[in-house]
Order: structure tokens, then C-alpha cells, then sequence
């Protein structure tokens, strides 16, 4: 009866439907049911991501930056490690420092590289401006101590010494050379009155006049590019242009006239038969034969010979070795990455409303662009020989240096912003 009652009574037989359901429910089906796990994950993802939503400096940083750009500079940093071990033990031996002495060096360059690169990068164009101007008043100091005191090295005065540690000024007064044009430019724009033509003209001549007294002619070429590219840009007459043009032809001229290694180089490149093929031209023929022996696929890395013979296979000629080694392949990669940065630079300014932003990352790009296919023409023998080192990619610590600030700062100035305010 008891039995009869209990399954008669409906309360009963609720509660005995419902207490299975309540057991299920306080048994968690999956991890993220577990409120500590929920916790934990959700710190691991705010520790290793940055959201849309965080505004902190490195996070609004990382949702801003063109990490397209940003990328391709990081592959040609770890090419540039790559091409390291290849090409520089054999010249590190034939000084008796060491097999790995150039590549523990670039490697450890390759440290602050990457913070002046993404610490620039995090600038406001008010600051860049600073920095550039700051940058060009204390490297024209360091030009002029360079010129009178500094090391010469195969003819020329570029570096000065500190120690252990050589710096070439030159590199860094480039890129702020490029801003300061550009905010000259800008001001004379907004006030006609303002004489920043003249200022940029000033600003060219000063640091023309210093090159050329070490005397570098290719660091000319390139600053004095980036200016004309700037000036056109910024809406130069076509006669004044034609004009500037022109004394460009006759810079070189006389530069042909008045300095004898430039004469020569010329001469060589025109007529080989006029240069020593033992002395003149050594680099340029080995140069040329690791490219013929590369091939399509190359030999393999550290299966290059030419490596061996090349004084400057690590720095100035780093591109010969990438050829013999890893063939057309990593050359053509290599070309592509560079011609990748400065056509997205400038795609990223074509709808800048900033006269200064425009003018500055163009400039910069110029330089950029200018120098790697300097470095690249010259080792194929297209142009005269010139020393230049390939962005990224060759041994030095200066030029590491001054290429990662000239590329942060174009990082900075095509970062997205929104209101007149960030582009101040």
C-alpha cells in the first residue's frame, strides 16, 4: 500500500525523474566547465596574444604596424644569419681570428638590431622628427671628427674608432636626412613664406660636402636620390627638376675629374682591358664565376669556393656567396623581398592625408631601395664597383643599426591612425 501511495503521489514521482538530471549537471562534460581551467586559459591567452580590445602600448603597436613590412625585414635578418655562417669563416681565418668571430658578431648585433627596429617603430611623427634632428646634429659632429681624425681604410675616412667598436656616421645621417628634408618640405607647404627649400637644399650641401671628403660618392648618389625623388613628390616645376637633374650630371663629372679611384672604376667598367685582373677587377671576376657556378639550385651550403677568395665575401660581396651556394633560388627570393617592402611602403601612403608622413617614408624607402640595388648591381658587374652593404643581409654593425632605425621609422610613419591628432 505504501508502494500503491508513493507511485500515486506525483511530487514523488518528480523528484525521483529529477535528482538523475541534478547528478548529471554537477558532473562537468567538458574542461571549460571547471571554473579554475576556465580561469587558467584565459590567463594563458592574455599572456601570449594580443586582443583588438588591449590598449596597452606593445598591443595597439601590433594591431597598427604593417607586420607585412614588418616580416619580410625579420626574413632578411635570419637570410642575413644564414648567409653569415656561409661567408664569413673563410675570411675570419685568413685574419686568424677564428672561423665563427664575424658570425658570433652578427649574431650579437642582431640584439639591439631588433630594438632599435620595433622601439622606433613605436614613435609618434613628432618624434621622429625629434629623433631625426637630433640623430643629423650629432652625426655631422661625429662626420667632421671622422674627416680629420678617423680610420682610413683603402683610401677613404668613414669610420671612427672607440675602442673595439668603429661606427660610420654617415649611415645614420642618412635616413635622418630623409625626415628633416621631408618636414622642411611640409612647412614650406603650409607657409609659402617659409624658406624650407633653401633649408633643404642647406641640408643636402652639408652633408654632400662631408661624403665626398671622406670621400664616399655612393652614399652621395643615394641621400642626393632620395632628395630629388622627395622634391618631385612634393611637387617641384618640371624646369626645376630638368635643372637639379642636370647638376646631378655634373656632380658626377667632376667627381669623374677630381677623384682618381672614381676615374678609375669607371674606366675598368667601360673597358675591362684598361684594369689589373689580378688587383682591379679580382672581386668582380670571382664575384661573377660564384654566380656561374651557383647555377639554378646552387652547390649547397658551405660547398662555395669563391667565398674563399673574396676579401669582402661577408659584407660588400655577401651576395656572390648566396648565388654560388643557394643558386638563383634565394637570389630571386632575396629580390623579391626587397622590391616587396618598398612597393607595400608606398602602396601604404598612397591615402595618407600627411604631407610630412608621405614625404618622409618615400624618401626613406628611396634610400633603402637605392642601397640594395647599389649593393646587387655592383655585384653583378651592372654598374661600376661600389662598397655597399646589402640591408639586413651583410656584416657590419652600423649599417644594421641605421637600417633598422630608418625602417622603423617608416614602420612608425605607416602605422594606421585615426585623427589629426596621432599624425602630429
Amino acid at each position: 500500500m505504501i508502494k500503491d501511495a508513493l507511485s500515486a503521489d506525483p511530487d514523488s514521482r518528480w523528484m525521483r525523474r529529477r535528482r538523475p538530471s541534478v547528478k548529471q549537471n554537477m558532473e562537468p562534460t567538458e574542461l571549460t566547465d571547471i571554473p579554475l581551467l576556465v580561469q587558467s586559459s584565459s590567463v594563458k591567452v592574455k599572456n601570449y596574444t594580443f586582443s583588438r580590445r588591449d590598449t596597452s602600448i606593445l598591443g595597439r603597436w601590433w594591431w597598427t604596424v604593417d607586420r607585412w613590412s614588418l616580416g619580410a625585414i625579420t626574413i632578411l635578418m635570419a637570410i642575413g644569419i644564414l648567409l653569415s655562417f656561409a661567408a664569413s669563416p673563410p675570411v675570419a681565418d685568413r685574419l686568424n681570428l677564428g672561423g665563427f668571430y664575424f658570425v658570433k658578431r652578427h649574431v650579437f648585433m642582431m640584439i639591439p638590431t631588433l630594438f632599435v627596429l620595433i622601439s622606433t617603430s613605436l614613435m609618434t611623427p613628432r618624434q621622429i622628427r625629434r629623433l631625426a634632428s637630433l640623430v643629423y646634429l650629432i652625426g655631422l659632429g661625429l662626420l667632421i671628427l671622422t674627416i680629420t681624425s678617423g680610420m682610413e681604410i683603402k683610401g677613404a675616412r668613414r669610420w671612427m674608432s672607440f675602442g673595439s667598436f668603429s661606427i660610420q656616421a654617415s649611415e645614420f645621417v642618412k635616413p635622418a636626412f630623409a625626415v628633416l628634408v621631408a618636414w622642411m618640405l611640409t612647412e614650406r607647404y603650409r607657409n609659402p613664406h617659409f624658406p624650407g627649400m633653401m633649408i633643404s637644399c642647406s641640408l643636402l650641401g652639408l652633408f654632400a660636402l662631408l661624403l665626398m671628403l671622406q670621400p664616399d660618392l655612393g652614399m652621395t648618389v643615394v641621400a642626393t636620390a632620395s632628395w630629388i625623388g622627395q622634391l618631385f613628390i612634393a611637387g617641384m616645376p618640371l624646369f626645376w627638376m630638368g635643372f637639379v637633374a642636370a647638376m646631378g650630371v655634373l656632380g658626377l663629372i667632376g667627381a669623374y675629374f677630381f677623384f682618381p679611384h672614381v676615374a678609375r672604376r669607371i674606366d675598368q667598367f667601360l673597358d675591362p682591358s684598361t684594369g689589373d685582373p689580378k688587383h682591379d677587377l679580382y672581386q668582380v671576376h670571382q664575384s661573377l664565376e660564384a654566380f656561374t657556378n651557383g647555377g639554378l639550385l646552387g652547390r649547397g651550403p658551405g660547398e662555395g669556393t669563391v667565398k674563399k677568395y673574396i676579401p669582402d665575401a661577408h659584407a660588400d660581396f655577401v651576395f656572390a656567396v648566396a648565388g654560388e651556394e643557394f643558386g638563383l633560388i634565394l637570389c630571386t627570393a632575396v629580390v623579391g623581398l626587397f622590391a616587396f617592402i618598398v612597393v607595400r611602403s608606398f602602396l601604404r601612403v598612397m591615402h595618407e592625408s600627411s604631407l610630412f608622413v608621405i614625404l618622409a617614408v618615400c624618401g626613406l624607402i628611396i634610400q633603402f631601395g637605392s642601397q640594395a640595388l647599389v649593393n646587387m648591381s655592383s655585384t653583378l658587374h651592372i654598374i661600376p664597383t661600389k662598397g655597399m652593404t646589402m640591408p639586413f643581409i651583410s656584416y657590419g654593425g652600423s649599417s644594421l643599426l641605421a637600417l633598422a632605425m630608418s625602417m622603423g621609422m617608416v614602420l612608425a610613419l605607416t602605422r594606421r591612425r585615426h585623427g589629426a591628432a596621432e599624425i602630429m
